[in-house]
C-alpha cells in the first residue's frame, strides 16, 4: 500500500504513545481515523489533537482483552465508515519480576492485551480487509519479540507471540493473495508511559540487587525515540510492505545480537545483569 492518504485506519492503543503518534501522522495525511483505547481520557486528548490540526475521528472505548468489544469495534467501523484499509493492532502491557516471582494472573494480564488483543484485533478486521480489498495489518511486537531479557518473561513471551502469529499470518496473506498484507514491528526504547505504568513486582527489583523502583527508571532511561518518529517509521513500513520493521538504533543493534550469537548473547546479558546487581550491592 504505496499511497496511505486518505485511509481509513483502525488503532488501539490510540490514547497515547505509538498509538497517539500513529493518529496524528495518518490525520495529517488526510487519514479516516478510528480509534480505541481503555483510557478514555487519553483517548479524547489524542482526539483534540487530532482535531487540532483539522482531522476527524471516531472514537471508542475497547478493551482489547474482551475478544466481543474488539469484534463489536470493528464491525461498528465498517458500518461507518464503509471500508477498513489500515489495521494498527498496538495496545500493550509491561510487567517485571521473575519467573519463580510472578503469578499466574501476571502472565494471564499480559497475555490477554499482548498478545489475545493482537489475535482479537487481526480476526475481527480481516474479513473487513479483504471484503475492501486493500489492506494492512501491523501488529506491534518489540524488540524484546527478537530477544529475551531477565525479569521481562511474560513481555518477552506475549511479543514472540505476536511475531510468530504475525508472520505466519503474512505467509498465508501471501499465498491467499487476497489484497492483504501484513507487518510485525519491533520498537526498541520508545518515550511512551508504558514503562511507567508497568506492574513489577518485589522479585524484578530483587534479582538485579535494585528496587522495583530503581528497575522500572533504569529500563525508561533507555528510551531514545520519540512515538512520532516511531509512526512515521511503521508508515514507511507499511507504504514498502515490510515484512519486520525496527525502530531505533537499538532495536537493529539487538537484532544483529540476536542474529549474530542467538545463543551468545544470553550469555553476555546475563552477564551484563549479574555486574550490575553487584555494582548496585556496593
Amino acid at each position: 500500500m504505496k499511497n496511505i492518504s486518505q485511509r481509513v485506519a483502525a488503532i488501539t492503543g490510540a490514547g497515547s504513545g505509538i498509538g497517539r503518534g500513529l493518529a496524528l501522522a495518518l490525520s495529517k495525511r488526510g487519514g479516516r481515523l478510528a480509534l480505541s483505547d481503555i483510557d478514555e481520557a487519553g483517548l479524547a486528548q489524542t482526539a483534540r489533537l487530532v482535531q487540532a490540526q483539522g482531522g476527524t475521528c471516531e472514537c471508542t472505548n475497547v478493551d482489547v482483552a474482551n475478544r466481543e468489544q474488539v469484534h463489536a469495534w470493528a464491525d461498528a467501523t465498517m458500518a461507518k465508515f464503509g471500508a477498513v484499509n489500515l489495521v494498527f493492532n498496538n495496545a500493550g502491557v509491561a510487567q517485571g519480576g521473575t519467573v519463580e516471582g510472578n503469578s499466574y494472573a501476571d502472565y494471564e494480564w499480559v497475555m490477554n492485551i499482548n498478545f489475545w488483543g493482537v489475535v482479537y484485533g487481526t480476526k475481527a478486521f480481516l474479513p473487513h480487509l479483504k471484503a475492501t480489498g486493500a489492506g494492512h495489518i501491523v501488529n506491534i511486537s518489540s524488540v524484546f519479540g527478537l530477544f529475551s531479557q531477565p525479569t521481562q518473561s511474560a513481555y518477552n513471551a506475549s511479543k514472540f507471540a505476536v511475531r510468530g502469529f504475525t508472520e505466519s499470518l503474512r505467509l498465508e496473506l501471501d499465498i491467499m493473495k487476497c489484497g492483504v498484507s501484513a507487518s510485525s514491528v519491533h520498537p526498541g526504547g520508545i518515550k511512551t508511559s508504558i514503562a511507567k505504568r508497568a506492574r513489577m513486582n518485589a522479585s524484578a527489583g530483587e534479582i538485579l540487587g535494585v528496587t522495583p523502583e530503581q528497575a522500572q527508571a533504569a529500563i525508561e532511561s533507555r528510551f531514545r525515540t520519540t512515538p512520532e518518529q516511531a509512526a512515521e517509521t511503521i508508515l514507511r513500513g507499511v507504504q514498502r510492505d515490510a515484512r519486520r520493521v525496527l525502530i531505533g538504533v537499538d532495536a537493529w543493534g539487538f537484532d544483529s545480537m540476536a542474529r549474530l550469537v542467538p545463543a551468545g548473547y544470553q550469555r553476555l546479558m546475563g552477564e551484563l545483569f549479574e555486574r550490575r546487581a553487584k555494582h548496585s550491592a556496593h
